[in-house]
């Protein structure tokens, strides 16, 4: 009530408002952020900036430690960097929010002059290119730019996340860049059914639950009597049509639906055929427009009199997001067809509740994502957790669980660039996989009606798969990879009263003010044009520098090996770093010995950059100069 109606209306609708809303409510998650933490007296030695949306962290702090502790900008800096994490969710550029430059001037323009930087100084640090007045402040290039440590959600994401941001580091390759990735898990506890918990606890080993992450924990499930799985699966799907059949029947008024129509589509609800889970935030690459690329095969698949099946479709559009909606209207018109009335089934509003009883009680949950725009997604690995095979492409974290035996999968490479290609490929695949591999394993049955076959898929599914997709494994490999080191930078860059801090800082200064006085002095290299180097002769080379008044010990250059488009290397075949052997008035050559371990033609080129003992990785400071 202390707020007046203006500001209250910023956090009213997430995705509402124009870019300046956005903008503000960034502004009241980072920058607020900093100052609720100080209200509540919680000082954190590390932040974790998940998505760009929060890096005006960076800002705030960045003016407290100039303020409060008479740091400069450049050693505040270290500590910011030193102790911040930043972790990208999105795979491409066009998720990631920007402001025009008069936007970030009309709110923050006194950062600026907090920090006592030049605007220039400033604005860059949310643009690739500092100069160019045309580029928007990005989010996530602050973020980078303010964290010692970047990371994707998946491997595959990883890998999309370092050639998204090289332009970042333009003078390093993307596989170079110190990007790395952490699989996001679920929290087992929270998605977890009572039923499964109640045999994990029955069956599992007594420790189980807090050592969840440990595969070794989860193989006894593998003893499990089928009948018990089988037990468990049934009373999941019958509670899911239930609650699937009452929520139908809610708000028909509030729907305009005709209640004919959906007392006959209730009565055509049956429990006892394979069923198929899909719903999820309805962007359009997650393609759920694929399996009705063909409706007659669709209908013949839903409609087999031997082997039916059914599939479940709940999810919402991004507001603004116009065909993400127009792809949740046509599979609303389609299940409302004749032939898919009970068999094709769109579940509005879709929550929490729903999403736990479909990843509960479905028997195949369907992700077809467009390659490599996953992620890493986490409703499948909710349903591992009770015992849901999955159907996907290899993306995201089902590139990484996938196991033969456990599950189907279309596989990660692309076969097309044309992606309405690649589209009917992966269409005809999955039609093909249900009818001839899915469908007939569900339907195999022994004397007791239990399919063994499925419910291998499914012991499989949780002993092999789970356990690496638990929030307990997501934590460990937090703190493994990134979260032990920024504590242990944090240490080193605050201690006796920013000591080091303040050295890497003035030594980064002085650095910049004599890179450019570096001069060759002379390059010898083998002439390959005269005569090619063959298989086991060493290619031998010499680069003298004059390095002025920077310290020798301050310089290392390497030579890289690549294939060359327009005069630049492109791809890295082997990089070989250049020794020392000899020094005189700041007159430095290196020289190199390598011997030939490829056949090919090669191109090559030289790269200085500077070291420091402070230095956490080269990124950290991508001074280049390439010869």
């Amino acid at each position: 009530d202390e707020n007046n109606a203006e500001d209250r209306a910023i956090t009213y609708q997430l995705y509402g408002g124009d870019n300046e809303n956005r903008l503000k409510q960034e502004i009241l998650l980072g920058i607020g952020g900093i100052k609720m933490l100080e209200l509540l007296k919680i000082q954190p030695q590390l932040y974790h900036c998940n998505e760009g949306h929060a890096a005006f962290i960076g800002l705030e702090r960045l003016r407290r430690y100039i303020e409060q502790r008479h740091l400069s900008f450049y050693e505040a800096l270290e500590i910011v960097r030193g102790s911040t994490l930043f972790t990208t969710h999105t795979p491409v550029p066009a998720g990631h929010d920007v402001f025009p430059e008069a936007l970030i001037r009309t709110y923050l323009a006194y950062y600026a002059d907090k920090f006592n930087i030049s605007w220039n100084s400033f604005i860059g640090l949310g643009k690739v290119n500092e100069d160019d007045s045309n580029e928007p402040f990005s989010m996530s290039v602050l973020a980078c730019k303010l964290s010692q440590e970047v990371n994707g959600v998946s491997r595959i994401h990883g890998r999309v996340s370092r050639e998204m941001f090289q332009p970042i580091w333009n003078n390093y390759f993307a596989e170079e860049l110190h990007i790395g990735y952490v699989t996001n898990g679920v929290h087992f506890p929270t998605w977890v059914a009572k039923p499964w918990l109640k045999l994990y606890h029955k069956y599992l080993p007594s420790e189980f639950i807090n050592q969840q992450h440990k595969p070794e924990y989860w193989k006894a499930i593998e003893q499990v009597p089928d009948e018990e799985i089988w037990k468990v699966r049934t009373t999941l799907k019958q509670e899911l049509f239930v609650f699937l059949r009452k929520r139908l029947m809610d708000n028909l008024e509030i729907r305009q639906e005709n209640p004919k129509f959906v007392l006959e589509l209730i009565e055509k609800l049956n429990d006892n055929i394979l069923t198929i889970g899909f719903a999820r935030r309805f962007a359009t690459y997650k393609r759920a427009h694929l399996l009705f690329s063909d409706l007659n095969r669709l209908s013949h698949l839903v409609n087999n009199p031997e082997r039916p099946m059914m599939f479940i479709f709940a999810g919402k559009a991004h507001p603004a997001d116009k065909a993400g909606q127009d792809l949740i209207k046509m599979i609303y018109e389609i299940s409302h067809r004749p032939e898919f009335v009970g068999k094709i089934l769109f579940i509005e509003n879709y929550d929490m509740e729903l999403a736990s009883k479909l990843i509960q009680g479905v028997d195949i949950w369907l992700n077809t994502p467009t390659r490599p725009l996953e992620a890493s997604g986490t409703s499948g690995e909710k349903a591992i957790m009770n015992g849901v095979v999955n159907c996907s492409v290899l993306d995201g974290w089902w590139a990484e669980g996938y196991v033969k035996g456990a599950g189907w999968a279309l596989k990660e490479e692309r076969t097309y660039t044309n992606q309405a290609f690649q589209d009917n490929l992966d269409a005809e695949t999955l039609y093909f996989l249900f009818e001839n591999e899915i469908a007939p394993t569900y339907y195999q049955r022994d004397e007791n009606q239990i399919s063994t076959k499925w419910i291998s898929h499914i012991k499989k599914t949780i002993s092999s798969i789970a356990p690496h997709f638990t929030m307990q494994r997501q934590l460990n490999d937090y703190y493994d990879k990134f979260y032990n080191k920024l504590l242990q930078r944090q240490k080193t860059l605050t201690e006796n009263n920013y000591e080091q801090a303040r050295a890497i800082a003035a030594w980064k200064l002085r650095m910049l003010r004599a890179w450019d006085s570096i001069e060759v002095v002379n390059i010898t290299t083998p002439d390959v044009t005269a005569r090619p180097l063959n298989l086991g002769e060493n290619f031998t080379a010499q680069v003298c520098l004059n390095l002025h008044e920077i310290p020798a010990k301050e310089i290392n250059i390497e030579i890289l090996f690549g294939k060359k488009e327009f005069d630049e290397i492109k791809k890295i075949l082997f990089i070989e770093k250049l020794t020392p052997i000899k020094e005189e008035k700041g007159v430095v050559t290196y020289a190199c010995n390598i011997p030939i371990t490829k056949v090919g033609v090669f191109d090559y080129a030289f790269r200085v950059y500077p070291t420091h003992p402070l230095l956490p990785h080269r990124m950290d400071f991508p001074l280049v100069k390439w010869l």
